[in-house]
């Protein structure tokens, strides 16, 4: 955009410099013509008829003009602010006129000893088309300063709703395992027995390990493997189905016949599936049905995860993978930030929006290339 308007600066530049030029060498004749119609009125026979002259010399009205002797002393002056006609006023703008080198020079005498010359600068029109790309250049430069400056503020705003996020989901995805620890000890220490107590706890700290390095591998560069993706699906769907409600019914259509590897970090990819999954458990408020599907087209592979849920709003389905959108009201806005993230910069991969419809549910695409 920045580049476009720079153009658009440059062009204007040298189509207002033509411009002037024309505008010019008008100004030029208009002064030569006014010059000689001052002559004719001076030299002027009775009963000659001097009404173009005068025409001439009333037209004349945007054109600074200074009269000066061959002495350079002032004889007069046109278009110039009277209020300010003081000598000191006159001189400095006859310095800047002759500085310029527009003048017509006029003999009064026969042995051309004695003349007039007629200092003239610039019509407030000309100054006006020279000036503009220059206008123009600085409304583009305040604009683009203002646009980086708003980038830098939004990048920065966005970076900081991020780690706010991250922290949090942090905080979240350790609370359950912990807590879980905790309520397993309080039994421990009731007397309970450790035959039946020790399993579950195994389970818990295999969960906080998964979640510590699911963490430690955002921002760096995750170990990936040859992983079956059926395999993977199924193992989430099989961890979410203790966690949802007995009134949500999942649905795994496998449909490649044969079992499709794909070189993945597998905890990563996990984490976006369930994170995608908890969405449509909340979307459906605990009753509805979740539908995981793998599709094999040509060079890519598809997942779709669909809920029958409450569906995102058209106004936000644009926003919904940037940090600090969320469609709960407890939400943080950094789960969906993660998973694209996870999808398309360390897997190369796709994540988006396939359909939504209100009241009827959403439909999230994980594409993979083979």
């Amino acid at each position: 955009m920045s580049i476009l308007a720079v153009a658009i600066v440059i062009g204007t530049f040298f189509y207002s410099n033509y411009l002037s030029t024309l505008i010019a060498e008008r100004e030029k004749r208009q002064m030569e013509e006014w010059v000689a119609a001052q002559q004719k009125i001076a030299n002027a026979e009775i009963g000659e008829d001097l009404s173009l002259a005068s025409i001439i010399i009333a037209e004349q009205t945007t054109i600074p003009v200074i009269e000066a002797n061959e002495t350079d002393s002032i004889m007069g002056f046109m278009n110039l602010d009277s209020n300010k006609a003081t000598n000191k006023y006159l001189t400095t703008k006859l310095n800047a006129l002759k500085d310029k080198g527009r003048f017509i020079k006029t003999y009064i005498d026969t042995n051309q000893k004695k003349f007039n010359i007629y200092y003239y600068g610039e019509s407030s029109l000309l100054m006006q088309v020279r000036y503009f790309p220059l206008l123009q250049l600085l409304i583009v430069i305040l604009f683009t300063t203002m646009m980086f400056i708003s980038i830098n503020n939004r990048n920065k705003s966005m970076q900081n709703q991020l780690w706010a996020g991250l922290a949090k989901e942090t905080a979240h995805q350790l609370g359950t395992p912990i807590s879980a620890l905790s309520g397993w000890t309080t039994i421990l220490k009731e007397g309970a027995s450790t035959h039946e107590i020790l399993p579950e706890m195994e389970k818990d700290i295999d969960r906080l390990k998964l979640i510590s390095e699911r963490f430690s591998m955002i921002g760096g560069t995750p170990r990936k493997e040859n992983v079956v993706l059926q395999e993977l699906v199924e193992n989430v769907v099989t961890y979410m189905k203790k966690r949802a409600s007995e009134k949500v019914t999942f649905i795994f259509n496998d449909y490649p016949a044969q079992a499709v590897q794909i070189a993945l970090a597998p905890e990563l990819i996990e984490w976006v599936i369930e994170n995608i999954c908890k969405n449509g458990l909340d979307a459906m408020s605990g009753s509805g049905m979740l539908t995981l599907a793998i599709y094999e087209l040509n060079q890519e592979i598809y997942l779709d995860i669909s809920d029958t849920g409450k569906g995102i709003p058209a106004s936000l389905q644009t926003e919904i993978f940037n940090p600090g959108v969320s469609t709960k009201k407890r939400g943080w806005g950094v789960g969906l930030t993660l998973a694209k993230r996870i999808v398309e910069e360390y897997h190369g991969g796709k994540l988006f929006i396939l359909e939504s419809s209100p009241g009827k549910g959403t439909t999230f695409r994980i594409a993979f290339k083979k």
